[in-house]
Parts: structure tokens; sequence; C-alpha cells
């Protein structure tokens, strides 16, 4: 499926790589989310997962501070 993605993506049809750009921000949201509550379980403390993430303590716990305290 990354592949008929990456295809539509870099295709010619707006259409088709603007829902490929859709699908591909969807799974990279479900991704971090899924990695900053694994961090999180495991003690990193959110300035740890800011930086990782290359944004500010602030942005990355009040995005998922209430999901994962």
């Amino acid at each position: 499926m990354s592949s008929d993605l990456m295809s539509a993506a870099a295709g010619d049809d707006p259409a088709e790589g603007l829902h490929a750009v859709r699908s591909l921000r969807v799974l990279a949201d479900r991704l971090e989310a899924l990695h900053v509550e694994r961090a999180r379980r495991l003690g990193w403390p959110w300035q740890h997962i800011a930086d990782v993430l290359g944004v500010t303590r602030q942005a990355v716990h009040k995005k998922y501070g209430k999901r994962f305290p």
C-alpha cells in the first residue's frame, strides 16, 4: 500500500496526490501518538519527546498531555 500512496503522491493527478497526502498525514499522526504514548510509559520527560520531534515541550504537552499524562 505504501508504494501505491507514494505513486499517487508523486503522480500528475492532483486529486490522487492530495488524497495520498491526507492518508500519509493521518498515518503519521497515528504513529506519532503511538510513540509518544510508548515514550511516556517508559518514563520519558516531555522535553525529551519534544526534542526528538523537533517541537517545543509546550507544543507536545498541549497536544498529548491529557491523553498520556
